[in-house]
């Protein structure tokens, strides 16, 4: 299950947003560290696919993919150092899969900023501050066991050398360290560390209700220039996070009237989820049978076995064949029978590599 970890400094909507996609009542009251322990919720991944696949084939059940979401503690300047609820932060931040890093975009006085002015620029620099000088402190340590084992021969470690020295060197510049792995293995390497600059981030401008994805707010376009003097792969996603919880609240009856009404075409939830999806490399492949359709998420470039080891490990181990279809050619045809009759159903091996929207049933040796 993806694993994503809303961060920020406090009373910047992180609660507002998870109480959005969870439909959750948590207290986001406006003082610093309302949140202590995390809130954490599991989140149903909207997809219209599965939904007319569902349609279509009439099973007693529909299983899609899930998200859980942490609302963790708001960090401040210090964090580091042990200041605020840092520590707690710190450690929580580390088991996630990917970071909604939550930026004030909105003026309000009954909400205090607890650095004083609105200053998305300044407020992510913080955060990004308080990360990099915590990894900055791990990969030192590390550093020197490595440089300690290099010098006794260790041909693992003198091979690590290299990407530590320039973890380190972007740290200290304060940029994050996902900036510095260019390879996949470089990626696991500061993966297995647990580095918090290495965890990908999704930027989320929080803006005023009447902004509701409003680009042009000289806020967001702020954060926009921020990001990509320092990361320009990042994406900033600006979501009005008060409407998005009132919306989340409402029976569904009345949810296109007021995404009508506020000027959207989409809530913000789908939104987030793809952009995470995109974020992580991920896709998702559907199966069915009598009892249920069912959306699986893996990463892009994943193999059919790999895939149906996904689903069950037999699968994997036992793997014979991926019956493919993909998911467009499927919804025209209506049945698995129609796409058998008119050839439309592919027979793959281990070799290949599983199609975001694929329709696949395995064949392997229980």
């Amino acid at each position: 299950m993806l694993r994503v970890g809303i961060v920020g400094l406090p009373n910047v909507g992180k609660t507002t947003l998870f109480n959005a996609v969870t439909a959750g009542h948590a207290p986001a009251d406006n003082y610093p560290f309302c949140t202590v322990e995390p809130n954490v919720g599991i989140v149903d991944v909207p997809d219209p696919r599965l939904d007319h696949l569902f349609e279509l084939l009439q099973p007693p059940r529909k299983v899609p993919a899930t998200v859980e979401f942490f609302d963790i503690a708001g960090l401040v300047e210090g964090a580091s150092r042990g200041e605020g609820l840092g520590n707690q932060f710190l450690a929580r931040i580390r088991e996630v899969d990917a970071i909604l890093h939550v930026v004030r975009c909105f003026e309000d006085p009954k909400v205090p900023h607890v650095p004083g002015l609105v200053d998305p620029a300044r407020d992510r620099e913080i955060v990004l501050t308080e990360l990099a000088l915590a990894d900055l402190a791990t990969v030192e340590r590390h550093a020197e066991k490595t440089e300690r084992a290099a010098r006794s021969g260790d041909r693992e470690a003198a091979a690590q050398l290299p990407l530590l020295k320039r973890v380190r060197d972007a740290l200290g510049r304060g940029q994050p360290a996902r900036s510095v792995a260019g390879r996949e293995e470089e990626a696991e390497a500061l993966r297995r560390l647990q580095l918090l600059t290495a965890t990908p981030v999704l930027y989320v401008a929080n803006v005023a209700e009447g902004a509701a994805g409003a680009d042009g707010s000289p806020y967001v376009q702020a954060l926009r220039r921020a990001v990509a003097a320092s990361e320009p792969d990042a994406r900033v996603l600006a979501l009005s996070l008060t409407l998005e919880e009132q919306f989340a609240r409402l029976d569904p009856a009345e949810r296109a009237e007021y995404l009508a009404l506020a000027g959207l075409t989409e809530p913000g939830l789908p939104r987030l989820v793809r952009a995470c999806y995109a974020l992580l490399g991920l896709i998702t492949f559907f199966t069915f049978n009598e009892k249920e359709v069912r959306a699986w998420t893996v990463r892009r470039g994943t193999h059919a076995p790999q895939a149906g080891g996904v689903i069950h490990g037999d699968f994997e181990r036992g793997f014979i064949r991926a019956e493919a279809i993909a998911y467009d050619e499927f919804a025209r045809l209506g049945s698995m029978k129609a796409a058998r009759e008119q050839g439309k159903v592919r027979s793959e091996g281990r070799d290949y590599v599983v199609e975001d929207g694929d329709v696949i049933f395995f064949r392997f040796h229980a």
